[in-house]
């Protein structure tokens, strides 16, 4: 019979884990719990790193970890340090054994690999170490004497950047950190800002993860209810091991529900890659591009069962997530077949203690049969990026608000869906990719159109990780019906002087010079004397766009039928953030009620050219654009507006959207 095991900070791991003998650490009911047994952890703070040693068997037969009812339970990666020295003014220093450590000491290790950046070789990398005053985590300096004086931060933010009560204060950006790592001990000097370290809570990251398993293949594990925060997690690309501050490392069916995660180091949830197929070569060897190596990690990862059998199908719901320096969510391969939905992430990456090329509150490669749906983003750096073999994926009634950039998705060939959201910063969309479908989306800023000829990627048969093929990007290939894009300034979105700042543009206009349809594009690349493959390279591949409205400048496709442009005059579209609740607030002309369309179905677009594939639900079935962003359903024997909620109309229309 199941089991139930109890833990508290009042137990001990002698006890035998009833409620009345509870165990100490969670650590020791995940030695013990097997499948179908749940344990029930009560309130307190438990500084442990929780490796599941036991696999769930399906679905049903799951091990479950979740807090007592009504209990407030923390995980956390770090440790309260005391006996703090006053050094001078502010500044104060401590001396810890590394004993504390064990074989893993953040302070000593680098923030490194695979696409990080660190454009100044003179100054020195940073580390995976942390210090937090009453929560709130400290920078990196580069000298102890600059823990005194720090230097000044170059990094702005404005009101679209972040929103105010957000963006940290000055007195806040001067709590400051450095350390040097001996052989026995590690000394810290730290900042405090006129607080007495030895008066507060103190802490320092100490533990790579919480909640994550030292094995692969550990199955069907539910966490659900906790607090897990302050990890020391490594930097995640996807040509290495993606370990997060919670995730199943390799595995499958793993459901993350109802917690608050915050203070990852690099990512807070990892759904991703593992260490065999590959870790960090293009860094360590120095031979080949990153991209060579992540195409090896793709038919590597095959060839060690990479398969819906194996790995995925996990789901990830109803979290918070925040102040993370890389991701929320994080992964590669291992996120296939995944879900997630109705969670809350922001404040990721904008401390901008690093850079490199994989940051977003959700960063997937190779997200096949993934549903990103219902989830608030906001005030990260990028809200999603979609980068490699984004196929069956579906973005869908999504809020993403006050981001530096919102919808990214590169080098991927579709089918993919993006449907009902609201992408409302002034950087809306990257399209570096072809094969998608936007459907009844509010497009607030701009839209970047990008072929990559330079780096085929792969593409799979429908619905599995079986490869099919591989292509270049040449852009296009993609269908937009019932969406709403507004105009702007596209410097003010990206910078004067960025690439991004002459090549984006608003609408649908950077499509013009594609044929309209696969009949128009068949036509010019007919030419019997064009060779076999020379004949296609310069023709652009056909897009199909119709019905859709322009506002504010925003410019349609020269061949787009049932376009409808507003009196810019007439126009006023808002995204409002009050407290815990996001509105929308509209004025539109009388036009606009003129911009309907019928239910949407996949059977309604035209399927993706190179992976000769169909706009399908993960079953097989044809898609069904019947669920606004608010959940309401669509009568299909009527018609409805462009924009993603149906009930929005001409006049004045303010709607809660969170």
């Amino acid at each position: 019979m199941p089991a139930e095991l109890h833990v508290a900070p009042t137990g001990s791991d002698d006890a035998d884990g009833s409620e009345q003998y509870p165990l100490q650490t969670i650590s020791h009911a995940a030695r013990l719990a097997q499948p179908g047994d749940t344990v029930v952890v009560h309130g307190g703070v438990y500084r442990e790193w929780v490796r599941p040693r036991y696999s769930g068997l399906s679905d049903r037969r799951r091990i479950t970890y979740t807090t007592a009812a009504g209990e407030h339970v923390v995980i956390k990666g770090s440790e309260q340090v005391t006996g703090w020295q006053q050094v001078d003014g502010n500044v104060w220093r401590v001396t810890v054994s590394n004993d504390l450590f064990g074989s893993f000491n953040p302070f000593a290790e680098e923030i490194n690999g695979d696409w990080i950046v660190y454009p100044d070789p003179t100054i020195p990398k940073k580390h995976l170490g942390d210090v937090y005053l009453n929560g709130t985590s400290f920078y990196e300096v580069a000298t102890s004497a600059d823990v005194a004086d720090p230097p000044l931060r170059t990094e702005t933010v404005d009101e679209w950047t972040a929103s105010p009560d957000r963006v940290r204060s000055p007195e806040q950006t001067q709590l400051v950190w450095y350390a040097e790592v001996g052989t026995d001990s590690t000394t810290i000097w730290a900042n405090f800002q006129g607080a007495d370290p030895n008066n507060e809570l103190v802490e320092i990251n100490v533990r790579r993860s919480v909640f994550y398993p030292e094995e692969n293949h550990i199955d069907y594990i539910t966490v659900r209810g906790f607090e897990l925060a302050q990890a020391a997690t490594p930097w995640a690309p996807p040509t290495a091991d993606q370990p997060g501050l919670i995730g199943p490392n390799w595995a499958k069916g793993w459901i993350i529900e109802d917690n608050v995660i915050h203070d990852a180091k690099c990512s807070a949830i990892s759904i991703g890659k593992e260490y065999s197929t590959g870790h960090n070569y293009a860094t360590v060897r120095g031979d080949k591009p990153g991209y060579q190596y992540q195409l090896e990690a793709v038919f590597t990862a095959r060839r060690f069962g990479w398969d819906r059998e194996h790995v995925g199908s996990h789901l990830i719901r109803r979290n918070s997530i925040f102040d993370c320096g890389q991701n929320a969510i994080v992964g590669h391969l291992g996120c296939v077949f995944s879900t997630i939905e109705d969670n809350h992430i922001y404040n990721i990456a904008v401390k901008r203690e690093f850079y490199g090329y994989e940051i977003a509150g959700i960063k997937l490669h190779a997200a096949l049969d993934v549903t990103i749906a219902h989830n608030r983003i906001h005030d990260c750096t990028l809200g999603t990026w979609l980068d490699w073999q984004t196929q069956g994926t579906r973005v869908s009634r999504n809020v993403y608000h006050a981001n530096n950039r919102d919808l990214f998705v590169e080098v991927s060939h579709g089918p993919y869906i993006v449907d009902h959201n609201i992408l409302g910063s002034r950087a809306s969309l990257e399209s570096w990719s072809q094969g998608g479908a936007y459907v009844h989306n509010l497009i607030c800023g701009t839209v970047w159109l990008q072929a990559v000829r330079e780096r085929p990627t792969p593409y799979h048969m429908p619905h599995s990780t079986q490869v099919a093929g591989y292509a270049a990007i040449h852009g296009g290939d993609d269908r937009y019906v019932g969406n709403i894009f507004l105009g702007g300034d596209a410097t003010l979105a990206y910078g004067r002087d960025s690439r991004a700042g002459t090549s984006a543009g608003y609408g649908t206009a950077g499509y013009n010079g594609h044929p309209g349809s696969m009949e128009e594009y068949r036509a010019l690349v007919a030419d019997p004397l064009g060779g076999d493959h020379e004949r296609f390279l310069d023709v652009k591949q056909p897009v199909y766009i119709r019905d859709n409205v322009y506002a504010l400048g925003a410019e349609s496709f020269e061949a787009e039928k049932g376009a409808i442009v507003l009196d810019d005059q007439q126009v006023t579209v808002r995204v409002v953030e009050e407290g815990s609740q996001v509105h929308l607030e509209t004025q539109l002309p009388d036009a606009f009620d003129h911009a309907v369309t019928g239910v949407i179905t996949g059977a309604d677009l035209h399927p993706v050219r190179f992976v000769d594939a169909d706009f399908e639900d993960p079953d097989g079935a044809p898609a069904t654009f019947d669920t606004d962003l608010l959940g309401e359903r669509k009568d299909r024997s009527q018609t409805h507006p462009a924009g993603p909620i149906t009930a929005l109309r001409s006049g004045s229309r303010r709607s809660r959207i969170w």
